[in-house]
C-alpha cells in the first residue's frame, strides 16, 4: 500500500472522516503541518471530493472568520 501526504489540516480531517488511517502527523518549526495517510488508492479521489464539495466551502468560511477575528484583535491592540 502507498501513502498519501498532505499539509492541509482540513483535508486531513476530511480523509479521517472518510475512514483513511492516519499514519503520522507532524508540525514543523515554521508552523506547517504534514499528515501521512495509508492510501488504498482512494485518497486522490477523496481529495477531489473535498475540493469539489461543501467541505472546502465550510473550511474557507472558517478561515475567513478566523482572519476577521484576528484582524479585529490586531486593530484593537493598536
Amino acid at each position: 500500500m502507498k501513502n498519501y501526504s498532505t499539509s492541509d489540516l482540513a483535508l486531513a480531517a476530511f480523509l479521517k472522516m472518510r475512514g483513511r488511517k492516519l499514519i503520522t502527523a507532524n508540525k514543523f518549526p515554521n508552523g506547517r503541518f504534514l499528515f501521512e495517510f495509508d492510501d488504498d488508492g482512494t485518497c486522490a479521489t477523496l481529495a477531489l471530493d473535498f475540493i469539489n464539495g461543501e467541505f472546502s466551502v465550510y473550511d474557507a468560511q472558517v478561515r475567513a472568520i478566523k482572519k476577521a477575528i484576528y484582524g479585529v484583535q490586531h486593530m484593537l491592540m493598536r
